[in-house]
């Protein structure tokens, strides 16, 4: 009763978000009173950097009230060793999500170019509202990724039991947090941006973002233009598209990824024997999911058990990064050739299995359901995506019941969708695009170009990571840091200003299980960390 009561007021509090609902600050970083608090700093006790030092920032709930409610916002700062006549302010980092934290990334970009250019920075890293160690950390339900969850595909009679999970999520959500929920939208992290900025006391700043992250800092810039300096988007969010289209464009590229490593495997079958054609790859894919559904493995140390669902969730991060081929080529020839499923639940455990909580699910959904007047018939939704899975089978339902919750979200937008960018007032911004990246397809890219006539847009084609930079691809980084140095951009007109080739594809290569490894301690394999180099960061489902 809790949750249906909370759904109903919530449905009343309907907000709109469009283009007309939100207009440009001044152009005096003074004349808004943002009613944000002070910063102060103190180490964050890092061991690896210790220079690293920790925040938290007093910001508003809602910012039309910024004498209300307050919540906390995690900073952190690595400062600038250049001489003072040399440093260039802050530069604020953004991995992606909605909801990711940036904490990482100062020591880690940082680390990434040269010292000189480095050193004349201020590297900030931010956990989102409501996200990771910012006050408060929104949990709408602690179990709601724990296996093992309903099949995602509709054809094995679960829609039921997804649209009852994903209307609970909505409720959980609201029961506990109307009064946060409607305010997580990227137009609130922008300016909860702003904020920081004025508590470091910067006129401008730097920005880097990557995933969501471009639609974060072009949302600030749209803002805020006459306090960007400079402004760095790598793997974009186009700026129309309703988040719903764009899941569309995710399906259909991630089928094209999936394809591309099944012939990427079935080239290598004197190590996986799988068969040498990408078809008979396909059927293997198929046939352990088949078999998951009645034989489900367990996920310990990952609670629950690894069905088809978690299956799935374990392989589409390959559309996000081609090194987790060999390791997915593997689960696959384990599975097939020797019914061995240590390697499927190190891979679980490596990517995609849950953490303790929700993580940054609510602010995921917060984002993205209030943010456009998402379809609410379910009749539409079933017709719609059968029409896109006829062509689209290996993302097309996974991505739709992961998304399924704004179906239910009491928050919607109106039609006008996201705030519009135009770019009137911004210095010219520096955008990474790769032409096969499934999570933010290469559409995006050309249509921020499009939206930001200043610009200059950098393709890699052929390329395929989420988040293209700091890979170790010289044509790429160099760009990056060239821009950094002193604002130099490359020299090319048009829609596109330079190209640079892709990475080679990995080399196949079967990945055993650690030696002494038995099925019943197969899980604890060493989580992803940015700097591994199967590491996803910025996901965008």
């Amino acid at each position: 009763m809790k949750k249906v009561i909370a759904l109903c007021s919530a449905v009343a509090a309907i907000v709109a978000l469009g283009g007309a609902s939100v207009s440009a600050a001044s152009d005096d970083p003074a004349a808004e009173d943002t009613g944000q608090g002070k910063l102060v700093w103190s180490s964050c006790n890092d061991a690896t950097t210790p220079a690293l030092e920790c925040a938290m920032l007093d910001v508003p709930v809602d910012y039309a009230d910024p004498r209300g409610r307050k919540i906390k916002i995690k900073v952190n700062r690595l400062p600038a060793t250049a001489p003072s006549d040399k440093r260039q302010g802050p530069i604020l980092l953004n991995p992606g999500g909605p909801g990711d934290s940036g904490l990482w990334m100062p020591a880690f970009i940082s680390g990434q170019i040269p010292q000189d250019v480095a050193s004349t920075y201020d590297w900030i890293g931010f956990d989102p509202r409501g996200t990771n160690g910012s006050e408060p950390h929104v949990v709408c339900d602690a179990t709601y990724f724990h296996g093992e969850r309903p099949d995602y595909q509709i054809s094995q009679g679960t829609s039921k039991a997804w649209l009852a999970k994903a209307a609970g999520y909505a409720a959980d959500c609201t029961a506990d947090w109307s009064w946060l929920m409607p305010h997580m939208t990227t137009v609130d992290n922008a300016r909860d941006m702003d904020s920081i900025r004025r508590a470091l006391g910067a006129s401008k700043i730097n920005f880097y973002g990557g995933s969501w992250g471009t639609s974060l800092g072009s949302t600030y810039g749209q803002l805020f233009p006459s306090r960007v300096r400079r402004m760095v988007l790598d793997s974009i969010v186009g700026p129309t598209i309703s988040w719903y289209d764009h899941n569309i464009l995710q399906d259909r590229e991630h089928q094209r990824r999936f394809d591309a490593f099944a012939e990427w495997t079935a080239k290598a079958d004197p190590v996986y024997h799988l068969g040498t054609d990408a078809a008979a790859v396909r059927r293997a894919y198929d046939q352990v999911e088949a078999a998951l559904r009645t034989d489900p493995v367990d996920a310990a140390p990952a609670p629950g058990k690894i069905g088809p669902a978690e299956f799935e969730d374990t392989f589409y991060g390959g559309g996000y990064n081609f090194l987790r081929w060999p390791r997915m080529a593997t689960v696959l020839s384990a599975y097939v050739t020797q019914h061995d499923t240590r390697p499927l639940n190190i891979a679980y455990n490596r990517y995609a299995a849950p953490g303790t909580d929700d993580a940054t699910f609510p602010a995921y959904n917060a984002a993205q359901c209030t943010e456009n007047a998402w379809p609410r018939d379910w009749e539409f939704w079933k017709k719609d995506q059968a029409r896109v899975d006829a062509t689209a089978p290996f993302y097309t339902y996974n991505n739709m019941w992961y998304n399924a919750a704004c179906m239910f979200w009491p928050y919607q937008g109106n039609q006008a969708g996201r705030l519009k960018i135009t770019g009137k007032g911004l210095p010219p911004v520096l955008l990474f695009q790769a032409t096969e990246d499934a999570a933010t397809p290469y559409e995006g890219g050309l249509a921020m170009r499009d939206a930001l006539p200043n610009s200059k847009l950098v393709v890699q084609t052929g390329g395929s990571f989420h988040e293209i930079l700091f890979h170790g691809n010289a044509c790429l980084d160099d760009t990056f840091t060239a821009y950094l140095r002193d604002g130099s951009l490359p020299r090319g007109g048009g829609r596109i200003a330079k190209t640079c080739a892709p990475e080679a594809d990995p080399t196949p290569v079967y990945v055993p299980p650690p030696p002494g490894l038995t099925a019943e301690s197969a899980g604890g394999a060493a989580p992803l960390v940015p700097t591994d180099p199967e590491a996803v960061r910025g996901v965008l489902r």
